[in-house]
Formats: C-alpha cells, sequence, structure tokens
C-alpha cells in the first residue's frame, strides 16, 4: 500500500495544471498550500475514499466553506 498519492489538478487563480502529493496515511486534511506556479494561497481539501484513493478540492483563499 502507497502512503502518498499524486494528484493532478487545476489552479483555482490561474488555472495552471498543477500536481499535488497527497499524505494518504493522514486521513482527511484542509490546508493552505501556495500554487508552484503563480504562488497564490490555495485553501486544499483532501478528502479519502472508501478505496483509499485521494479526492481534492481547491479553492482560493478567501471563497466561504
Amino acid at each position: 500500500m502507497t502512503l502518498q498519492d499524486e494528484v493532478g489538478t487545476y489552479c483555482p487563480y490561474c488555472g495552471e495544471p498543477i500536481t499535488l502529493l497527497v499524505d494518504l496515511s493522514a486521513g482527511d486534511q484542509h490546508y493552505i498550500e501556495d500554487c508552484e506556479v503563480c504562488c497564490r494561497p490555495m485553501a486544499v481539501s483532501v478528502t479519502i475514499d472508501s478505496d483509499g484513493s485521494a479526492s481534492v478540492t481547491l479553492r482560493d483563499e478567501n471563497s466561504p466553506g
């Protein structure tokens, strides 16, 4: 079983494709990470599905919820 997963997604600010490295052993997570392209802070929400895969949602730092 792998404890990390690479997840491809898009920055909510600049729209560029980015890759996030997700720690699957940490369970559901919420944190701030800077975009590797435009360096703006993104709110990252990670949900670990029942099959062990990660679902990632990104939003700009000022979006609600």
